[in-house]
């Protein structure tokens, strides 16, 4: 019988999630500035080679990391009011894990002068949560995109002045906010 081979080398998806967990961990030690590609390459212990072959940058890395941290929208609720507000809460929380916030801010201020950058943004992280919060919300696209804007707007803002995610009882002002303007 034939044994099955491999290739050699770390598993593809081993080898995202550990690059991830280490560019976040970076970023959250160092800062986004100090989070060279050098020094999460580093700390995944993988070298700088084998992230440019799957990354061409590292704005293309974070935007990449960013993508998984967050996965899906989670649309929980019965109501539009519900949909909207579950949604917000979650991108608080997420934006308020170590590295994400920053990382979040970071790549957005690198995508204003990389176009390359700002394409990632807009069609692989931005178009499928307004196409989900579009469906769910039976909002006209713009409409959609607005809201996007107050509420990651407000979120990184936040993050940026002070250093630290937005408190709970802010969140909920928030939520209140934006709930009334959907109605």
């Amino acid at each position: 019988m034939a044994q099955a081979t491999r290739s050699p080398g770390r598993p593809r998806a081993s080898l995202d999630a550990t690059v991830f967990a280490a560019t976040l961990r970076t970023i959250d030690d160092l800062g986004y500035t100090h989070a060279t590609v050098d020094r999460i390459a580093a700390a995944a212990g993988v070298a700088k080679t084998t992230l440019y072959r799957r990354w061409p940058s590292k704005g293309a890395l974070i935007a990449a990391c960013l993508l998984d941290a967050f996965g899906p929208v989670p649309l929980r609720g019965s109501s539009r009011e519900e949909i909207l507000a579950s949604a917000i809460r979650w991108g608080a929380a997420k934006i308020g894990e170590p590295g994400v916030g920053a990382a979040f801010a970071g790549v957005f201020t690198d995508a204003i002068s990389d176009p390359a950058l700002r394409e990632i943004l807009a069609t692989r992280f931005q178009e499928p949560y307004r196409l989900a919060l579009k469906e769910a919300l039976d909002l006209p696209s713009q409409r959609v995109l607005l809201f996007i804007d107050i509420i990651v707007g407000t979120l990184l803002h936040r993050m940026g002045m002070t250093g630290a995610p937005m408190a709970d009882d802010d969140v909920e002002a928030l939520v209140d906010m934006v709930l009334r303007v959907l109605r």
